[in-house]
This record gives C-alpha cells, sequence and structure tokens, in this order.
C-alpha cells in the first residue's frame, strides 16, 4: 500500500508540472503580442503626427499669401539669431616715428665730416587747373528696381551726397511685379514730376518682391510694424537719416502727377 500511494503522489507532481509549462508559455506568448501591438500603435501614431504638423504649417503659411491684396508684400519679421556679428574693427599698425625712420635709413656719415647742401628738387611743371563744369547732368530716371543691387550701399551712398547739399533721401521699396510701382515709375519718369524729384531729393529704389532678407532688414529699420506692406512703400529721409514720413503708416498718395507731385513739395 505505502509503495503504491508513492507512486500515484510521484505520479501527480508529474502531473502538475506538465501542466505548469504550457500555462508559462501561454503567458510569453501573451506579452510578447501586447508588446508588438503597443509598438504598431506608435509607428502609426508617429508619421500621421507629423504629417498633420506639416501639413497644418503649410495651410497657413498658404492662407497668408492668399489672403494678402494685389500690390502687397508679406514682410517676415526679424529674427534676432540671425543677425550678422558686428566685425570689431582692427587696431592700425603703428607707425614710427620720423626721427626713428630717418635713422633707420639714413647711413652714418663719418666723423669730422660736414653735411653738404642738399640737393634743390626740381620745380615740378604747373598745369592749368581744369575749370569745374557750371552744371552738372542729372542721371536719367530708371524705372524699375534692381534685384541684384545692394541696397544698403546705395542707401549710405544717398545719405552721404544728402550731407553735402541738403536733399533729403527719397526711399522707394517696391518689385518689378507690383502694378502700383510701375504706375508711380510712370509718374516719376515725367518731366515736371522728374525735376521735382531731382531738384530736392536723392532717389533709392529697394527691391522686396524678390525675398531679399537683407532689403527686407532696411525696410523694418525705417518703417515701423510689419506683416504685409502696400507697395510702393516711399520713406522719406532727413539728411542725418530721421524718418519724416513713411506711406507704410500715412498711406500712398495718389499715382498721379498732381499726387505725387504735391507729395514731393510737401516733404523738400
Amino acid at each position: 500500500m505505502s509503495s503504491r500511494a508513492h507512486r500515484s503522489a510521484r505520479h501527480g507532481r508529474r502531473s502538475r508540472r506538465g501542466l505548469r509549462i504550457p500555462v508559462i508559455a501561454a503567458g510569453v506568448a501573451t506579452v510578447a503580442a501586447l508588446g508588438a501591438a503597443w509598438a504598431g500603435t506608435q509607428a502609426l501614431r508617429s508619421p500621421g503626427s507629423a504629417a498633420s504638423s506639416a501639413s497644418a504649417s503649410a495651410s497657413v503659411e498658404a492662407q497668408s499669401r492668399t489672403e494678402l491684396a494685389p500690390g502687397t508684400v508679406f514682410v517676415p519679421p526679424a529674427d534676432p539669431s540671425s543677425a550678422p556679428a558686428t566685425p570689431s574693427a582692427s587696431a592700425p599698425a603703428p607707425v614710427p616715428p620720423a626721427e626713428a625712420r630717418g635713422s633707420a635709413g639714413a647711413s652714418p656719415s663719418p666723423a669730422g665730416s660736414k653735411p653738404g647742401p642738399a640737393a634743390a628738387a626740381p620745380a615740378a611743371k604747373r598745369e592749368p587747373a581744369a575749370s569745374a563744369p557750371k552744371t552738372t547732368a542729372k542721371a536719367a530716371f530708371a524705372p524699375g528696381y534692381d534685384s541684384a543691387a545692394d541696397g544698403q550701399q546705395a542707401l549710405d551712398a544717398a545719405l552721404r551726397a544728402a550731407a553735402a547739399d541738403g536733399k533729403q533721401v527719397l526711399l522707394d521699396f517696391g518689385a518689378n511685379w507690383c502694378g502700383n510701382c510701375k504706375a508711380a515709375d510712370k509718374v516719376f519718369g515725367q518731366p515736371a514730376t522728374n525735376a521735382l524729384l531731382n531738384d530736392s531729393y536723392h532717389l533709392v529704389k529697394i527691391d522686396i518682391g524678390s525675398q531679399n532678407s537683407a532689403n527686407f532688414s532696411i525696410l523694418r529699420k525705417y518703417s515701423s510694424g510689419g506683416g504685409s506692406y502696400k507697395m510702393p512703400v516711399l520713406i522719406v529721409l532727413s539728411p542725418p537719416g530721421t524718418v519724416r514720413t513713411d506711406t507704410h503708416q500715412s498711406g500712398n498718395p495718389a499715382l498721379t502727377a498732381d499726387g505725387l507731385g504735391s507729395f514731393l513739395r510737401q516733404w523738400s
């Protein structure tokens, strides 16, 4: 009886051990299946969220451009991180005094010798000075905007000229595809309006239609605000560079001979 009970006990332990292995295997398979399902859910969620954010930003940009009225341009806000660093001025090389330069280059004279008379330099033949012309020819008005021109360089030259002759500086921001800018150019090219322009102003035409970030920086410097600008933007600067009027704030005058003529006379 004892041996038979002992064999039945061992048989029970074997059967319980045999049932435990399939249960463990089924648990491992369930955990693996849950992990694969979670990874697939994350993989499906990430591309969708990235695509939705990209499409949202693209739709905002497209909407901002399509809502612009004809003859306007959108100027992005300034990015402080993209501002170029101001180069530090390098100190000039020290110049030795005249005595040091003379002593360094002169050969020593023998002791007791007297210096001889200096050789007289031949007199330079004087040419008669050319008389300056009494009148200077004025440059013809050039319509349109040069997208390859350096706007800051042209502005600096105009301010130097204004400081010398007391004229005002007229900044004309526009684009070659802008109909209002073409209308203003036709009036500026007319003899009466062009005479007013040449007598009292140094005109600087700056292109903002080709998305030139440097020219946008000039516009933002002299015209506060931002966003969309109705072209042409006409800004009058005094010889020191102070803004006297800005049509982005006041509105453009009528783009006719009377309208632009009155504008030029008012701020001359």
